[in-house]
């Protein structure tokens, strides 16, 4: 759908988001096509609607999609549009994003998706302005700027053949790489104060009484994986959830499937891509291994059980935090522990550092 509406300013203190800031003004009057690169929830959307509004074209439409929507065929109707009978159930034609965009901006979110053919059709339209709508030999001209949005290392996927190398010349004109939420300290309270005094708004209340002293240490000790995003819910949630609308936020819930009901067992969505699940592996080999005191298929009797149990335990949560990077939260999620669940088990050997605040 086309947009025309100026979003909100943009929050941000922090001298490297700032930076970014600055990057996008210098680039945006510009008609070049302009990668954008984060992490989720960095704020990659809010960067691309930027460079379209403070560009010559704000105006005109600013048309965005995410391409890990569909599969190839409909993303390239969706892009491209489509003809009466070019497949089946494609009863009408079609306008796709491409048309829509016209004279305006088309901001592509997870370009890493979209398959090497539809690669290619896309770097001719940024090539020459030229299209065809999928099941047509009619050749549309358009005047479209791309901002395309990634959350991988795309020179990496040009290198493995995952991504065309033409394309990816042709896309960064110029990139921008959004800095994580964790890299920017100083803009945690700053957006966590609006986002709390949104949600105030929308319930009704007056105003926003605050943070504690506690939740505000809280929100800086915590490294944000899923960034702004995961901020904002998270804020949202502990501000419906106060009693009385007059009481400040005394501690946040960072994850709101923690219950002693959770099912187990299960590794967290992400672990296999973010290369955690072989090292957790690996790990688990590892601490299951025979002891100096076992023999190679069975323990060797007698044994002290308690001091077999503790080594072992042990042996599975530093595994498990290296696995994850030293973030205990990851860590407690690959054994199947709560976050408070996997802090006791630290505490009980010995592996909790008293000024450990790492959550």
């Amino acid at each position: 759908m086309a947009q025309r509406d100026i979003p909100d300013p943009i929050l941000g203190q922090s001298d490297n988001f700032l930076a970014v800031l600055e990057k996008v003004s210098r680039v945006a009057p510009l008609s070049k096509p302009v990668l954008i690169i984060g992490e989720r929830g960095s704020g990659k959307e809010l960067i691309a609607a930027r460079l379209h509004f403070l560009s010559e074209r704000w105006q005109r439409p600013y048309v965005k999609f995410n391409c890990a929507a569909l599969n190839e065929e409909l993303l390239e109707s969706e892009l491209f549009g489509h003809v009466s009978g070019a497949y089946t159930g494609a009863t009408r034609a079609r306008v796709g994003r491409f048309e829509l965009a016209h004279g305006g901006t088309l901001f592509l979110d997870e370009l890493a998706s979209m398959s090497l053919r539809l690669q290619e059709k896309l770097l001719r339209v940024i090539e020459y302005g030229e299209f065809e709508r999928l099941g047509s030999s009619e050749t549309i001209s358009v005047d479209v700027r791309l901002v395309g949005a990634a959350n991988q290392d795309l020179p990496a996927l040009a290198r493995a053949g995952r991504f065309r190398e033409d394309l990816l010349d042709r896309l960064s004109f110029d990139v921008v790489t959004v800095p994580p939420l964790r890299e920017r300290r100083d803009d945690i309270v700053l957006l966590a104060q609006k986002f709390a005094e949104n949600m105030a708004k929308e319930l009704g209340r007056e105003y926003f009484a605050g943070f504690s002293p506690a939740a505000e240490r809280q929100m800086l000790a915590h490294d944000w994986p899923g960034n702004v995003r995961e901020l904002r819910n998270v804020v949202e949630r502990s501000v419906y959830r106060l009693e009385h609308a007059r009481r400040v936020v005394e501690q946040l819930e960072l994850d709101p499937f923690a219950s002693p009901y959770r099912p187990r067992g299960v590794l967290p969505t992400g672990a296999v891509e973010a290369g955690v699940l072989p090292t957790l592996v690996a790990t688990t080999a590892a601490a299951a291994a025979p002891t100096a005191s076992a023999g190679a298929d069975e323990p060797r009797y007698p044994l002290d059980f308690e001091r077999e149990v503790a080594e072992f335990e042990t042996r599975l949560l530093k595994g498990a935090l290296d696995a994850a990077r030293y973030n205990q939260k990851r860590a407690a999620e690959l054994l199947g522990l709560t976050y408070h669940q996997y802090r006791g088990q630290l505490r009980k050997y010995g592996l909790l550092r008293a000024d450990d605040t790492n959550a």
